[in-house]
C-alpha cells in the first residue's frame, strides 16, 4: 500500500473512531463533561509538550556543544510535533497516543529503532551515543595537504 492510500486511510478511519468513543463516553457520562474532559487532556498535553520540547530542545544543544550530531533528539523532535497535533485534537484515542508519546522512555526507545533501522544506511550507529564515523585507519585523518591560487581574486592580477 503506497503511503497516500495509507495516510487516507487513517484520514477517514481515526475520525470515526475519535467519533464512536466521544459518543459512547458522552453517553456514559454525560456531554458537558464529556467536552470538559477533551478540554482539559487538551491542556495538560499543551503543558506537558511544553515541557517535553523545551527538555529536547535542551539535549539538542547540550549535543552540538559536545560536538555531536543530535539525530535522537532531532527525530525526538519530530515524534513530539505528532504528539502535540494528537493531543490537540480533539478525541480520546488521539490523545492516549499523544500522551504515549510524551513518556520520555518510550519515545526515545522508538527514536532509537528509527534510527538502527534500515532507513539510516550511510552512517554506522551506536545505540544511545548517535552518529559515529564509519571505522577509519588509525593514521588516516580527513587533511588534503596541497596549494591552490584564487584565479578570480584581484589582487593576483598584475596591472600593466
Amino acid at each position: 500500500m503506497n503511503p497516500f492510500s495509507s495516510f487516507l486511510l487513517l484520514l477517514i478511519i481515526v475520525p470515526v473512531v475519535e467519533i464512536y468513543f466521544l459518543i459512547q463516553v458522552g453517553s456514559a457520562i454525560g456531554a458537558f463533561p464529556t467536552v470538559l474532559l477533551v478540554v482539559a487532556t487538551a491542556v495538560l498535553g499543551a503543558f506537558l509538550f511544553r515541557q517535553q520540547g523545551m527538555s529536547t530542545f535542551q539535549r539538542v544543544q547540550a549535543s552540538l556543544a559536545r560536538g555531536e550530531i543530535p539525530a535522537t533528539e532531532m527525530i525526538e523532535g519530530a515524534m513530539l510535533l505528532v504528539c502535540g497535533g494528537l493531543l490537540l485534537t480533539p478525541g480520546f484515542v488521539t490523545d492516549a497516543v499523544g500522551f504515549a508519546c510524551l513518556v520520555p522512555a518510550l519515545r526515545r526507545k522508538l527514536a532509537l529503532s528509527i534510527l538502527e533501522s534500515s532507513i539510516v544506511s550511510n552512517a554506522s550507529f551506536q545505540s544511545g551515543q548517535g552518529f559515529q564515523r564509519p571505522n577509519q585507519d588509525a593514521g588516516s585523518d580527513d587533511i588534503i595537504e596541497g596549494e591552490f591560487t584564487r584565479e578570480d581574486d584581484p589582487s593576483d592580477k598584475i596591472e600593466k
